[in-house]
C-alpha cells in the first residue's frame, strides 16, 4: 500500500506568496539579496586588503541591489575580481528583480507561472495587468542580455585602444551592465571625468541608461511596433517616451547653461555639449558622472536634485517619482489653473485612482526626503552651528535625493557619512527602489469598513 502525501508540487511556496503577498514578498526578496550580497563582501575573497566592516559591505549590497551606485571604498581598487562580481550580480539581480529571475527558470522549466508570482511580475515590471506576461517575461530578459551584449562589445572595443583584451572585455561588460540596469557603479576612481569628450564611451552609456530607465513595457511596445505596424503604442509609452525626451533636452540646456563658464570652461563646445547631455541623461537614474560633482555651481546641484527627484519610469531599473507621475502632476496642476475639472494627457482622460497615486507617491516620496534629511543632519551636522556647517545642508539633500532616486552622485559626502550616516542612506536606497507604497503596503495591512462616515467640506487654501 503506497502513502500518498495531501501536498501538491509547490503548494509550500504558494501559501507564503499568498500569505506574504506581492508587497512583502518582494521586500523580503529584496532585504534576502541584501543579506547574502552583504556576507560575501565581507569575505576575505572580495577584498584586496582590509576586510569591509559590516556596516560598509551592507551599504555596498544594498547600493548594488537597489542599482543606486553610491560606495563608501572604491569598487575597482579595494575589492578583488571575486568582490566585483558579487557586486555585478547584485546589479543584474537587483535592476531586473529576483522575481523576474526566478519566475523564468521556473518557465523555462516547463512549470507554471503560479497566481502569486504573476502579481509580482505585475507590480515590477508593468505595474498592471498584462495579458500575455509570458511573453512579456521573454522579451525582458532577451531584451536585457542582448542590450548589455551590444553595449559591452562597443565598450570592449573602445578600452581595447588603452587596455589589454581580456580586461578591455572585462570593463566593457562590467560597466554595460552597470549602465543598462542604472546602476551606475564604475571601476575608474572618478567615474568617467576621463572620458568627458569621448564620443564613443558617452553616447554608448547614455543609450544604455536610457533604455534601461524607460522601463520594460516601453521595450516591449516599440518592439511589437516594429514588427506590426498596424498596432500603435499605448498611452503609457507614449507619455513615457515624450516626457523622457523633454527632460533630457531641458536638463542638457540647463546645465549647459548653468556650467558653461564654470567646470566646462576649458572645454570646447562640442564637449560642452556632449558633457551636458550625459550628465542630463545619468542624472535621472543611473549616477555615471563626467563631471566632477563636488565643483558644480548651488543651482546646478539643485537642477540635478529635482531630475533625481523625478527619476526614471514605471517598470524600470530606476528610481524617484517616475516620469509619468510628473506628467500627471503637470497636467493636474494646469488644468485646475485653467478650472479644469477632468485631468487629460494626450487626447486621453487620466482615471481619478491613477491621479490620486500619483499624488499619494509624491507626498509620501517628499515626507520621506524631509525625515531623512533631518535625521541625516542630526547624526552628521549634530553639534555644529549654521555657521560651521555652511554649505553642507545643501550636500546632505544632494545625498538623500540621489539615494531616493536611487541614482548614486555624490558631492563627495558618501564616505564621510558617519555608520549611523551609512544606515540612513543604505534604508533610503532600499525604499527608493521599492517605493515608498510598496513598502507603506508590505508593513500595514488593508482593513476594509463595513461602514462610511458622514461627509463634511472642509476650506482648502
Amino acid at each position: 500500500m503506497t502513502l500518498r502525501l495531501p501536498f501538491k508540487k509547490g503548494i509550500f511556496r504558494h501559501k507564503i506568496l499568498f500569505f506574504l503577498g506581492p508587497s512583502r514578498t518582494l521586500v523580503s526578496s529584496f532585504a534576502g539579496l541584501i543579506l547574502l550580497g552583504t556576507l560575501l563582501l565581507m569575505h576575505p575573497l572580495a577584498t584586496n586588503e582590509a576586510h569591509l566592516s559590516f556596516i560598509d559591505a551592507l551599504f555596498t549590497a544594498t547600493s548594488a541591489t537597489c542599482v543606486t551606485g553610491l560606495v563608501v571604498v572604491d569598487t575597482g581598487t579595494a575589492f578583488t575580481h571575486f568582490g566585483q562580481f558579487v557586486i555585478l550580480g547584485l546589479i543584474q539581480l537587483g535592476g531586473l528583480g529576483i522575481m523576474t529571475f526566478s519566475t523564468f527558470f521556473i518557465y523555462l522549466l516547463g512549470g507554471r507561472i503560479p497566481l502569486g508570482s504573476r502579481d509580482l511580475l505585475q507590480e515590477t515590471i508593468s505595474q498592471g495587468p498584462f495579458q500575455n506576461l509570458k511573453a512579456l517575461l521573454k522579451s525582458v530578459l532577451l531584451t536585457t542580455f542582448f542590450v548589455e551584449f551590444i553595449g559591452a562589445f562597443i565598450l570592449a572595443l573602445r578600452f581595447w585602444f588603452e587596455m589589454p583584451l581580456n580586461k578591455a572585455i572585462y570593463y566593457g561588460i562590467f560597466h554595460s551592465i552597470s549602465a543598462f540596469c542604472n546602476a551606475g557603479f564604475a571601476l575608474y576612481s572618478d567615474s568617467f571625468v576621463g572620458y568627458k569628450s569621448d564620443l564613443v564611451i558617452n553616447f554608448t552609456l547614455s543609450a544604455l541608461i536610457v533604455l534601461g530607465g524607460l522601463g520594460f513595457i516601453v521595450i516591449f511596445e516599440v518592439d511589437r511596433l516594429r514588427r506590426q505596424r498596424s498596432i500603435g503604442l499605448s498611452l503609457h509609452s507614449r507619455l513615457v517616451l515624450f516626457v523622457t525626451a523633454i527632460l533630457i533636452l531641458c536638463g542638457t540646456f540647463l546645465i549647459l547653461l548653468l556650467e558653461y563658464k564654470n567646470t566646462m570652461e576649458d572645454l570646447s563646445w562640442t564637449s560642452k555639449i556632449l558633457t551636458s547631455l550625459f550628465q542630463s541623461v545619468t542624472t535621472r537614474t543611473a549616477g555615471f558622472n563626467t563631471l566632477d560633482i563636488g565643483l558644480l555651481s548651488n543651482p546646478t546641484l539643485f537642477i540635478l536634485i529635482l531630475l533625481m527627484f523625478i527619476g526614471a519610469s514605471p517598470g524600470s531599473c530606476g528610481g524617484g517619482i517616475k516620469t509619468t507621475t510628473f506628467a500627471i502632476l503637470m497636467s493636474l496642476f494646469k488644468n485646475r489653473f485653467l478650472n479644469q475639472d477632468e485631468v487629460n494627457l494626450m487626447d486621453r482622460r487620466i482615471p481619478s485612482e491613477i491621479i490620486s497615486k500619483a499624488i499619494s507617491v509624491t507626498f509620501f516620496s517628499l515626507i520621506l526626503i524631509a525625515l531623512f534629511t533631518i535625521l541625516l543632519l542630526i547624526t552628521e551636522l549634530a553639534g555644529l552651528s549654521h555657521l560651521e556647517s555652511r554649505g553642507l545642508f545643501l550636500e546632505i539633500l544632494f545625498e538623500v535625493m540621489s539615494a531616493f532616486g536611487t541614482v548614486g552622485l555624490s558631492t563627495g559626502l558618501t564616505p564621510h557619512l558617519s555608520s549611523e550616516g551609512r544606515l540612513l542612506i543604505a534604508l533610503m536606497m532600499f525604499i527608493g527602489r521599492l517605493g515608498p507604497i510598496t513598502i507603506a503596503m508590505s508593513v500595514g495591512q488593508e482593513k476594509k469598513r463595513r461602514f462610511r462616515f458622514a461627509q463634511e467640506s472642509i476650506m482648502i487654501g
